[in-house]
């Protein structure tokens, strides 16, 4: 591939490294692609609220899609340019399927932001016990809960793994949502039907005026599959799950190891 128009990265397992960072080496080549007038891009199943900390060690971070394509945020102007979004009826039908599938498990929702600075778009079940650190989520009953349009639905087990989940969850749901995950740790993030992080880069690409063949996309988690099958050239890292490995055109190493750097440096 030459040198690409357009560099979009996941975040955690991918841009980040395990302490949670912004590597020196990755920090230094996206500066040297975005002074050469190549477009970036981060594409993250993080809502806008977690994004200023990563734009905060990446000054170039501007579009992100967030949400797994959800939300296209604009980090620069701490704006929201347009959100996807599950509507009451809708989550109301796809937790009852979650209930007769997977009955035990519990629920959260992604509200439609406004901003980073909207910090308490969570709502979750009193039983919903989180993945990552959250301090900022509204608790209320399941009623309550799906009362509202949602950019994701998040359905929560501990005690099983998510591909586990998504083996059982994913045949009853069909294609009434998009079904995938970010972590093996039993969090599946159910998208509205077609949106995936493909859909929302495809629509950077189309603002930068690049195509997908002059677009390489890093990522190392299932909600990475269709970017990574989508862009001209998709690389997996090496701690990737195993999905990813199957489908990228180049494996590099781990995001502990500048992964993302040692591809990039060939051409920037």
């Amino acid at each position: 591939m030459q040198a690409p128009k357009l560099v979009a990265t996941d975040v955690d397992g991918t841009l980040l490294d395990p302490d949670d960072r912004v590597p020196p080496r990755a920090a230094a080549v996206i500066g040297r692609l975005v002074a050469a007038g190549v477009g970036f891009a981060l594409v993250t199943g993080r809502p806008p609220r977690w994004i200023p900390d990563v734009a905060n060690q990446v000054p170039e971070v501007g579009l992100v899609v967030c949400s797994n394509g959800s939300v296209l945020y604009d980090a620069a102007a701490d704006r929201v340019v347009w959100s996807r979004a599950l509507d009451p009826v809708a989550l109301g039908e796809l937790a009852a399927g979650v209930e007769e599938a997977l009955p035990g498990c519990r629920i959260a929702v992604e509200r439609v932001p406004t901003s980073a600075a909207d910090g308490r778009p969570f709502v979750a079940e009193p039983e919903y016990r989180h993945a990552w650190p959250s301090g900022s989520d509204i608790v209320a009953e399941r009623a309550e809960v799906l009362s509202q349009p949602a950019v994701k639905l998040l359905v929560r087990n501990p005690g099983l793994s998510s591909d586990a989940m998504v083996a059982v969850l994913g045949p009853k749901l069909g294609h009434a949502a998009g079904l995938t995950f970010s972590t093996g740790r039993g969090l599946l993030e159910v998208s509205p039907p077609g949106v995936t992080k493909a859909t929302g880069l495809a629509e950077v690409a189309r603002r930068h005026g690049v195509d997908a063949a002059q677009v390489v996309a890093f990522g190392d988690m299932p909600n990475d599959l269709e970017m990574l099958r989508w862009a001209g050239h998709g690389v997996a890292m090496g701690n990737a799950h195993p999905a990813l490995l199957e489908v990228a055109d180049e494996v590099t190493a781990s995001n502990g190891e500048d992964g993302l750097a040692l591809v990039l440096e060939r051409w920037f």
